[in-house]
């Protein structure tokens, strides 16, 4: 898949199956890009601010988002 039809992907994925998950426990998600095949994320709300989760959300975002786009190879939450 191409890059820029990757990112779009990504962000409807996002938007139909993370989203609503994050924002049920106050956190939200924002897709900063795409580097290769690894998608960059910056997590806001309830989930930036809680260092803790941040590995637990994301293992959780990857596992989404390979259902629906197995191309990508890993999710990084970026500042």
């Amino acid at each position: 898949m191409e890059t820029d039809n990757l990112l779009e992907a990504c962000k409807k994925a996002i938007l139909e199956h993370v989203e609503p998950a994050l924002q049920m426990d106050g956190g939200k998600i924002e897709v900063a890009g795409l580097d290769g095949k690894i998608l960059q994320v910056r997590l806001l709300g309830t989930c930036g601010s809680c260092p803790s989760a941040v590995r637990a959300v994301l293992f959780g975002i990857e596992e989404e988002l390979r259902k629906h786009l197995p191309e990508i190879d890993f999710v990084e939450a970026i500042p």
